[in-house]
């Protein structure tokens, strides 16, 4: 047995009480509050300056709050926020197609699987007509029709148009708007920004959250920084896959450090492989290209119905094309959420229908909406899109279809939050990607940015505050704790731990490695024995990093094979843990396909009886210890998950 279970320890959500559409009014209406001329004795710490944290920066710098800020980027700037491409999900019906609070709310539900809470995702559903509003006046130049309104297009999982778009730049617009107001706030001095600085642990004062350990990438210091709070808004942990959209630098380290000091993680398994990105083309790769989401309204995915074919695409007449999207959902067709568009899609590959040189990708055509629209319209919607394509593949998408391939994306699983996003240790709170709070078990498209605006500008502003408000008079915290100074030399000793083993294997050897163990085994699909063997050969390749590692022995000023080798140790941990909680839920639910549970023509098996529960995962000195959070449904009925 990998795990042990714990039933007497019941997550506390701290759900208001009400109804569904009054919750977080009844929060707000009954929150602690903090006199304005007292909150600049208060000081919080955020880690990471993505949407989430420069957009809860801003805002808690606004109200009066001193923080500091830190990225191990060189600029704000450069979060991966910025590689979010397609849109942001928001319920302002202006399309007059049906939308509401409540559909938007059931849609993400549903694309879920029912795995998540009802109150926060309807607070998602609620908050984010406010954004759109909040970004248009910071300047966000969202695309808008003829006559003045904002446009909308479609994302996967839904049959209302409720994204808004900024070409295929949305995310970069978003984050140039957060980052304009935490940059105000930084010229007032209400927020100090520490750029080129990673947090390397997390530091508790009896039990409660107090500040960091961070190191200057420049300069190798390792410095000590206390708060009254610290917030997470460190993204997702996707980059674990090696191969994946994400940037090279994202990684998981922060929240598995906070887990190792005693914050839960929630259904690390429940990982999402997006099914439009450019395909694997070697094996020199070391990450993927994200290609929007929102090509789907437009494009058509098909293979050759002959098994290898090897004519040109625009050779293969239309009655020897299978369009399985929209043959298999008819209902929903290219728009198909993305958990069954990519398993699909493997589905065709690995049945012999794989096209391209690896014979490990599918098409997306425009012959069509190009037939009908002309290259104009296509253009002004994708064109961005289509010359980052051609820029990378040589091949002009306006002429043949576009070539594309899943590829590990998102997160939904991260720390365990609460309600008020609170982890369970007091004084610590993670926003955006880094929790696990609002998409179950799969993400609907567009809504990751919606998630990490919200949580940042909405919710932590409120509920943070009445955090700090029930912790009573504001204290002065001592860097030189005992805890902070236990800390320190801790993380020094891991460092120069790395550069004593002197090995012959570089670190990017191990993270390929454990790439393809996580992909073939934890991926897509996944079975019993495969991701046993997935533990034994990760607890393996583990042995093997801390007995053969090979980087440079320095300590002191920049040494990027350091930086890696640290975020590494933890995938190395995290990964594990991903394998034993696929292998502890017996069913299917969204991106957690087990090929146990299937129906005779290929469909998740949800097991509601037994797994209508979020795990949240427990460090122990021996086996991680399963605690339930069970979800209670009292406003909407779980329902079989059919996009047909």
């Amino acid at each position: 047995m990998y795990f042990s279970t714990d039933s007497k320890q019941i997550p506390k959500a701290k759900v208001p009480q009400g109804d569904l559409r009054d919750k977080w009014s009844n929060f707000k209406d009954q929150a602690k509050l903090i006199s304005p001329n007292n909150r600049n004795k208060y000081h919080v710490i955020i880690v990471g300056t993505g949407l989430s944290g420069a957009s809860a920066a801003a805002s808690l710098a606004e109200l009066g709050y001193n923080v500091s800020v830190f990225c191990f980027q060189d600029s704000p700037r450069r979060a991966h926020s910025v590689a979010a491409q397609g849109g942001v999900n928001a319920m302002k019906n202006y399309k007059n197609d049906g939308d509401s609070v409540h559909r938007m709310f059931y849609d993400t539900l549903k694309g879920g699987d029912f795995r998540a809470r009802e109150a926060n995702v309807y607070r998602l559903a609620e908050c984010s007509a406010s954004l759109i509003d909040q970004a248009v006046a910071q300047g966000v130049p969202f695309a808008r029709e003829y006559s003045g309104y904002l446009s909308n297009r479609s994302f996967g999982g839904v049959q209302v148009s409720r994204t808004f778009y900024a070409r295929g730049q949305t995310g970069q617009q978003l984050l140039l708007g957060a980052y304009q107001a935490m940059m105000r706030q930084v010229k007032a001095k209400k927020v100090t920004s520490y750029t080129r600085h990673e947090m390397l642990d997390l530091v508790l004062i009896n039990g409660v959250a107090k500040g960091i350990i961070a190191r200057n990438l420049d300069t190798g210091e390792i410095t000590r920084h206390t708060a009254n709070a610290v917030v997470l808004a460190t993204g997702g942990f996707g980059k674990i896959y090696y191969l994946s959209t994400l940037a090279m630098g994202c990684n998981g380290s922060a929240i598995w450090r906070a887990h190792k000091k005693g914050a839960w993680t929630a259904c690390p398994s429940w990982t999402q492989i997006h099914p439009t990105c450019l395909p694997q083309s070697g094996s020199y790769q070391s990450k993927l290209t994200l290609m929007s989401e929102s090509l789907r309204n437009d494009g058509r995915i098909w293979v050759p119905l002959k098994k290898n074919e090897d004519r040109k695409a625009v050779d293969i007449p239309e009655e020897e094309r299978d369009y399985y999207l929209e043959r298999r959902y008819p209902s929903f067709g290219n728009l198909a959420p993305r958990d069954i568009a990519s398993r699909a899609a493997k589905e065709r590959i690995d049945a012999g229908h794989g096209v391209g040189s690896l014979k490990n990708a599918v098409y997306l055509d425009f012959k069509d909406a190009l037939a009908k629209q002309g290259k104009a319209a296509i253009a002004k919607k994708y064109g961005n899109l289509f010359d980052m394509y051609e820029k990378i593949t040589g091949i002009n998408a306006y002429k043949e279809p576009m070539k594309i391939s899943p590829a590990a994306h998102f997160s939904m699983g991260g720390l365990w939050v609460d309600y008020e996003l609170s982890t369970n240790i007091p004084g610590l709170f993670s926003i955006g990607e880094s929790n696990f709070s609002d998409h179950g078990a799969n993400r609907l498209g567009a809504n990751s940015l919606l998630q990490a605006c919200v949580d940042g500008y909405y919710i932590l502003p409120q509920t943070l505050p009445h955090y700090l408000a029930q912790s009573g008079k504001p204290e002065t915290i001592n860097s030189d704790d005992p805890a902070f100074l236990e800390s320190e030399l801790q993380v020094k000793q891991q460092l120069e731990n790395f550069g004593k083993i002197n090995g012959h294997k570089t670190v990017d050897y191990f993270h390929r490695e454990l790439g393809k163990i996580l992909y073939d085994k934890c991926g897509l699909t996944r079975t019993e024995k495969g991701l046993t063997l997935a533990i034994e050969a990760i607890k393996n390749l583990r042995d093997s990093f801390y007995k053969d590692l090979k980087i440079p022995m320095k300590t002191d000023g920049i040494n990027e094979e350091l930086e890696k080798a640290g975020r590494v140790a933890d995938y190395l941990e995290i990964g594990e843990l991903m394998c034993i909680d696929a292998l502890s839920r017996e069913e299917s639910c969204g991106a957690h396909f087990r090929m146990e549970h299937q129906t005779n023509d290929g469909e998740a098996i949800r097991n509601d009886e037994e797994f209508n529960f979020i795990s949240c995962w427990q460090k122990s000195d021996k086996a991680p210890v399963l605690i339930k959070e069970v979800l209670n449904f009292e406003f909407t009925k779980p329902t079989e998950r059919s996009y047909k």
